[in-house]
C-alpha cells in the first residue's frame, strides 16, 4: 500500500507526543551528532529504554543515523516536521510567521552575553535516489553534469588536497570556493565550502557527502558543518533542499526540474540560492 501524507503526518505527532522523545530531540539540537551512548548520558536513561524511543524518532523520519567507522551516529533531521507545518501553513502566513521568529530569536540573542551564545547547529540532509552510488557520486563531481542541475560548473579532480570551484556558466567570478579534504569513490566526499562574497573573512565550512547503496537506490547523507552564523545556516538549508531536489530529477528522470526550484525558494527566502 502507497504511504500517504496521512500516514508521514501520524508517525511524527506519534514521536512528538512523548516527552522523553522530545527530550532526545532538544538533545541532538544542542550536541548533534551523537552516539548512543552518549544520548543516553544526556538523557540519563538505560539503553534499551533509549533505544526504543530513537527506533520511534528514526521511523518518523526525525533521527538519521549515520556510520562513521564502528560508530553510529546520531544526526536530527527537522525536515519531517516542516513538511507537517507546511500543511496548515500558507504561503500567504509563511513571511509573517518567519520575521515574528525573527523579532523572537534576535531578542533571544540581545539577551545573552556573546560569551554564552549557543553554537550554530549543523545542517543535515538525506535523500533516497533511484540510482547506483556510482551514478551519484558522478552527479556529484562532474563539471557538466552539476552544470545542469546546480547552474554552475563543479571544476576539480576531486583528489584529496585539491581545490575545487564553484563557477558561474556565465563564467564570472567563482562564487564558492575550496579543498577536497577526503575523497573514497564511490562512498564519501569531504571538503572545504568557502563563499567569500557572501561571508568575508568566516572560517571555511565543511560538507561531507556520504552515499550508501541500496536495492536500487542510494541513499545520499548531506552534512554541512561550522556555518559562521543562524543567517549562513538558512540560507545553505534551502540553498542544499533545492539543489539536491534537482540532482535527484535528473538522475531519476533524464531532465531537471522545469524550473530551478532554488527560483521559488529565493521568493520567500532571500538569498536561498547556492
Amino acid at each position: 500500500m502507497q504511504e500517504t501524507d496521512d500516514d508521514v503526518t501520524d508517525r511524527v505527532f506519534k514521536a512528538l507526543a512523548d516527552p522523553t522523545r522530545r527530550a532526545v530531540l532538544d538533545r541532538l539540537r544542542a550536541d548533534n551528532g551523537l552516539t548512543l551512548t552518549a544520548l543516553g548520558e544526556g538523557v540519563g536513561m538505560a539503553r534499551q529504554s533509549l533505544t526504543q524511543h530513537v527506533d520511534v524518532l528514526v521511523e518518523a523520519g526525525l533521527v538519521v543515523l549515520v556510520r562513521s567507522g564502528r560508530l553510529r551516529l546520531h544526526y536530527l533531521d527537522p525536515g519531517p516536521v516542516r513538511r507537517v507545518l507546511q500543511r496548515w501553513v500558507s504561503v500567504f502566513d509563511e513571511p509573517r510567521l518567519h520575521a515574528l521568529d525573527t523579532i523572537r530569536t534576535t531578542a533571544e540573542e540581545i539577551s545573552m552575553s556573546d560569551t554564552h551564545a549557543p553554537p550554530v547547529p549543523e545542517y543535515v540532509y538525506v535523500t533516497y535516489i533511484r540510482a547506483t552510488p556510482e551514478q551519484v557520486w558522478q552527479a556529484l563531481t562532474d563539471a557538466d553534469l552539476t552544470a545542469r542541475y546546480w547552474g554552475h560548473r563543479n571544476e576539480s579532480d576531486w583528489a584529496a588536497g585539491a581545490t575545487w570551484h564553484h563557477r558561474p556558466l556565465d563564467g564570472g567570478k567563482d562564487d564558492i570556493v575550496g579543498r577536497v579534504l577526503d575523497a573514497d569513490p564511490p562512498r564519501r566526499l569531504r571538503f572545504t565550502f568557502e563563499a567569500p562574497q557572501e561571508f568575508p573573512g568566516a572560517d571555511p565550512s565543511v560538507v561531507t557527502f556520504t552515499l550508501e547503496a541500496g536495492n536500487g537506490i542510494t541513499r545520499l547523507h548531506v552534512v554541512h558543518e561550522n556555518l559562521a552564523d543562524v543567517t549562513a545556516l538558512e540560507q545553505i538549508s534551502h540553498g542544499w533542499s533545492a539543489v539536491l531536489a534537482n540532482l535527484k530529477s535528473l538522475l531519476e528522470t533524464g531532465e531537471a526540474l522545469p524550473q530551478q526550484p532554488w527560483e521559488m525558494a529565493a521568493v520567500h527566502h532571500p538569498g536561498a540560492g547556492a
